[in-house]
């Protein structure tokens, strides 16, 4: 599979995809206004931060709990019902005179569920697409949440400014709805792809299978450390250039969009396994020119150049397939969401006490010396060919 127009030609692709985007410009658009709702109640900025990002970092409590169930539940069933729960919880957080507290427990929870949420869908997009079609697919929705992620923004404050973040806050639950319809009348009903029921005991069994692998243990690092240590750095580009942080942040999606693209699209089988490790050095390389504290328009050019490098993931997380046993290409892809995103929190936190320390610009460059470190140092164990382990799939069953 090596076109778009093939993909989206795929059998249920086109509703898998039409449902990430609305979940994507859904979370958009209620993340913005939850953090003005709590900013304006609290006055704290710490506060409204936690807010918008806070859930990534209780992914790491659903990693540990639930995270067997995503190859055990009815990917359309699982699907629609955690869309329907997300819907519910931020109507929830627009009533008026719900306390701080209840807002950051429905957050908590939803956070929890968002951990699920990633392996299922992603467990259902490798059952759906060939092997060699995972990348291409991935790349498509990578590009579609950049851009959604872009304009919900806008279209977020709008919202906020002309109806008040609590119509906002509805405005977020009514695209989860229709993320809801979409896959609950657009995919198939599909059996689960692993027997049994979903326990914390299976959830820490099967993360602990997944870890005793040396190369999938390469692998899961390679996409949860570089990746965070350089989120770090995008953390700080509001103390670094409070007049020009909007443009870093939308150039930063540029490249991000423009990897996607070249990598999941042109790039030949043959090189897939040869590009991962250059394109996490790039993806951290150009920060070190902060420690100079460039210009805007040499920081801008260090931006793209560097956010190209994010399409490591798409290549890396091919590479955990063909290391994966099918029956858990859910949890496995669900593992790596939620330790991406959980090490991305951390990445923020940690370059915001570096910054404290020293100066934004200072931090940067050393979150990008850390995080090339860390990729050669991992690098030996991503040389090894994982073809030996590729296992045939089975064929799709359809209810």
């Amino acid at each position: 599979m090596r076109t778009y127009q093939e993909l989206f030609r795929t059998p249920e692709f086109t509703p898998l995809f039409l449902t990430a985007s609305a979940q994507v410009a859904a979370q958009t658009v209620s993340g913005l206004a939850l953090g003005t709702l709590i900013y304006v109640a609290t006055g704290s900025p710490l506060l409204s931060a936690l807010a918008m990002f806070g859930p990534s970092l209780a992914q790491v409590l659903g990693a540990t709990t639930l995270l067997s169930a995503a190859d055990r539940l009815p990917p359309r069933a699982a699907l629609t019902g955690m869309t329907l729960l997300f819907a519910l919880g931020t109507a929830a957080q627009a009533v008026p005179g719900l306390p701080v507290w209840a807002s950051f427990a429905v957050l908590l929870g939803l956070g929890v569920i968002g951990s699920l949420g990633g392996g299922v869908r992603y467990g259902l997009l490798n059952e759906i697409l060939a092997r060699d079609g995972y990348p291409l697919g991935r790349s498509a929705f990578n590009m579609s949440g950049g851009i959604l992620q872009i304009c919900g923004f806008a279209v977020g404050g709008v919202l906020v400014t002309t109806l008040s973040p609590r119509g906002a806050l509805l405005t977020g639950a009514a695209l989860y709805l229709v993320a809801a319809a979409v896959a609950r009348f657009g995919l198939s009903s599909r059996p689960p792809r692993a027997t049994g029921r979903p326990s914390v005991t299976d959830t820490w069994r099967n993360n602990a299978r997944l870890w005793s692998s040396g190369p999938r243990r390469h692998v899961y690092l390679a996409l949860w450390v570089p990746n965070g240590l350089i989120v770090g750095c995008e953390s700080l580009y509001v103390p670094y250039a409070p007049r020009h942080s909007g443009l870093l942040f939308a150039f930063a999606a540029l490249g991000m969009l423009t990897g996607d693209t070249l990598t999941g699209r042109f790039v030949p089988r043959r090189w897939r396994e040869r590009l991962g490790v250059p394109l996490c050095l790039l993806l951290a390389a150009p920060y070190l020119i902060f420690a100079l504290r460039p210009t805007p328009p040499l920081a801008v050019a260090a931006v793209v150049l560097a956010s190209t490098g994010f399409s490591a993931s798409l290549l890396l997380q091919e590479r955990l397939m063909a290391l994966t046993p099918e029956e858990l290409s859910g949890h496995a892809l669900g593992l790596h969401a939620s330790g991406m995103l959980t090490m991305q929190g951390v990445g923020a936190a940690l370059a915001g006490a570096v910054a404290q320390c020293t100066s934004p610009a200072t931090a940067m460059a050393v979150m990008a010396a850390l995080s090339l470190a860390v990729t050669l140092t991992l690098a030996p164990g991503l040389h090894t060919s994982p073809r030996a382990s590729v296992r045939p799939r089975r064929t799709a069953r359809v209810r």
